[in-house]
């Protein structure tokens, strides 16, 4: 619903899921590997070079959108190709898990964040602080963590929109 959203607002989108079928039966069992931070964000890593190889994208900006734990490995990604990203946006996310890249981020990052979702809020307000590029934190009142409540994901898109429009000008 989100990448719809965006595309339907003239945004180009490359959804992904970061674990292929195989892991994902194994995380299914284990729990493991979504919270395997550096294998997702070397995933996204490689998508982002990846659409910078090729001529048909490579003009065009890159803003990373993350949920929970995809949030940290966006994070992570725009550590590790700063040149590459101009913006992060984090979905209910664990940008905690991002740990020492947090200092190394420097574009800028939006984090939303329910207000009922009370634990993610405040690892949200710790990391903000230690992220290096400017940061806005984004409240959905009523909403828990994954934005179950009507008309909460609309709000989530409707800021992703705006700090879009705000952030890749051109």
């Amino acid at each position: 619903m989100v990448a719809a959203r965006m595309q339907a607002a003239g945004y180009a989108t490359l959804l992904m899921d970061l674990l292929t079928p195989e892991e994902e039966r194994i995380d299914d069992r284990t729990g493991k590997l979504r919270f395997d931070i550096p294998l997702l964000a070397a995933r996204l890593t490689g998508a982002i070079r990846w659409s910078n190889d090729r001529s048909e994208t490579r003009s065009l900006p890159v803003a990373l959108f993350g949920a929970s734990t995809g949030a940290a490995a966006a994070l992570q990604a725009a550590a590790e190709v700063p040149e590459l990203v101009q913006l992060v946006i984090s979905r209910g996310g664990r940008p905690d898990l991002a740990s020492d890249a947090l200092e190394r981020v420097t574009v800028p990052t939006l984090l939303i964040v329910g207000s009922r979702d009370l634990e993610v809020l405040a690892l949200n307000r710790a990391a903000a602080a230690r992220l290096a590029g400017p940061t806005d934190i984004a409240i959905v009142a009523g909403a828990t963590h994954l934005f179950p409540e009507p008309g909460t994901l609309d709000q989530v898109v409707e800021l992703a929109l705006e700090a879009l429009r705000l952030n890749l000008a051109g």
